[in-house]
């Protein structure tokens, strides 16, 4: 072996270099990273489910008086997450999954770090549950996209590793893969929504991460689908007409939620520029009290991500003809108003309604109308149609379905862009981009007039 080594010094030094820590460190850390987004996203979707529970729990089911405490315990809660997310963390509001984009744009580690760090998971997750527990129309899968990359962007740190980017993209990845129980989704959404111009060679990256996340995640939760076993197969024959339906019009209201709450949220931020905190503060207030009276009006549909009622209707249970409508309008108060949370499952919600009804127009089943307005919808809101299908493929385990799926997606994808051009999650990211460009000036300005 000896005489091998001398006569081939390159296996010499390959043997000596695949033993060295400074070769196994970055991959350990990254291993451990990849994991903990797995572990820490079943719990917490764990506390996400309990808060909400607590909340129905207070709140009561059959009336009463409880039934109208979200008028006091919804505002209150915004006001209370907003606080604590404009003091205490900044760079926490909203979905999350901006804030990763931005982040693989952003160039400095430091721009980064306010953005994605080890406190604004504590945060993102903290903030969550607490506006689960008020009854806010958000879910935990765009937060659990913030949490990943802010996790793997820290292991990346911790090893030494110089890929940030792709490390972004692999722990976004994740937590979509982790969330949700979708490792193909997960990718799919690491190369259509965060990437855009995704690179080849952070494929294993993506994978590895997906990979871990996912086995940590099945070793504590099992194997299961988010929205249960669909059974429904459509039909092209005679569903045709409702394939179309759910397409453009779910596109259609996707879009709309999209142009809403871009120019809602611009024209809020030009407002808080001279009282930032209490106009924040404010502006929660009075959307908290819109989602609490939006929830008592619907008899309590809205509150809440909105999955129990998203698996009802694909499992076959027709929902009321306005829930899509007050849904929308829940999930659109829940996102100006500035407290961190999700649009994934509220938006899947709204998507199955809007299947729901048309699925009583068309006299369609209401599972197949549900999955194919979830599809459009979706598909329109964020802009991102192969995500939109993969991910509902995953979500139910009906893999009978693909083309129609693919076709209500596209369709409702080609109607967003019509109406609105931007796509929702860039659109937002490029706020905290300028925000780092104008911290960095501001930085820069007092050493400009020393010199």
């Amino acid at each position: 072996m000896a005489g091998i080594s001398r006569k081939y010094p390159m296996l010499r030094r390959s043997r000596a270099m695949w033993g060295s820590r400074r070769v196994w460190l970055p991959r350990l850390v990254f291993w451990a990273g990849a994991v903990g987004i797995g572990v820490i996203s079943v719990l917490f979707a764990v506390l996400a489910d309990k808060a909400q529970g607590l909340f129905h729990l207070m709140t009561g089911d059959g009336g009463g008086w409880r039934f109208y405490l979200p008028l006091i315990v919804t505002p209150l809660g915004f006001v209370l997450c907003a606080w604590l997310a404009h003091a205490f963390f900044p760079g926490s509001q909203g979905s999350g999954i901006p804030q990763a984009i931005a982040a693989r744009h952003l160039r400095d580690d430091d721009d980064r770090g306010h953005i994605l760090s080890l406190r604004l998971v504590a945060g993102k997750i903290a903030l969550t549950i607490v506006g689960l527990f008020c009854g806010a129309s958000i879910g935990r899968e765009g937060p659990t996209v913030q949490v990943g990359a802010s996790l793997m962007l820290q292991a990346a740190r911790w090893g030494g590793m110089a890929q940030a980017r792709g490390l972004i993209l692999a722990g976004s990845a994740a937590g979509i893969a982790a969330a949700f129980n979708t490792p193909l989704a997960g990718i799919v959404f690491a190369i259509e929504e965060m990437g855009r111009t995704y690179e080849a060679r952070t494929n294993g990256l993506v994978l590895t991460a997906v990979i871990l996340a996912g086995l940590a995640s099945l070793g504590l939760l099992g194997n299961y689908t988010y929205f249960g076993v669909s059974k429904e197969t459509i039909a092209f024959t005679t569903d045709w007409p409702l394939v179309l339906g759910c397409g453009v019009i779910g596109g259609g209201f996707g879009a709309l939620f999209s142009l809403l709450a871009l120019k809602i949220t611009r024209r809020i931020r030009r407002w808080h520029a001279h009282q930032p905190l209490q106009r924040a503060l404010l502006v929660a207030a009075i959307c908290g009290l819109g989602v609490a009276v939006i929830g008592i009006v619907s008899g309590g549909l809205t509150f809440g991500t909105g999955y129990v009622q998203a698996r009802g209707a694909v499992e076959g249970t027709p929902l009321p003809w306005l829930f899509f409508a007050e849904k929308f309008l829940a999930g659109l108060l829940s996102m100006v108003s500035g407290i961190p949370g999700g649009i994934f499952a509220p938006s899947l919600a709204v998507g199955a309604g809007i299947g729901s009804s048309l699925g009583l127009v068309f006299g369609a089943s209401t599972g197949a109308a549900a999955l194919l307005g979830m599809a459009g919808y979706f598909a329109g809101v964020v802009q991102a149609p192969m995500t939109a299908f993969v991910i509902i493929l995953e979500m139910t385990g009906n893999h009978d379905n693909v083309i129609a799926l693919m076709l209500a997606s596209m369709l409702g994808y080609g109607t967003a862009r019509m109406i609105s051009h931007e796509p929702l999650y860039h659109a937002l990211s490029r706020v905290f981009i300028a925000e780092a460009i104008r911290r960095r000036r501001a930085e820069a300005a007092p050493e400009q007039r020393l010199a």
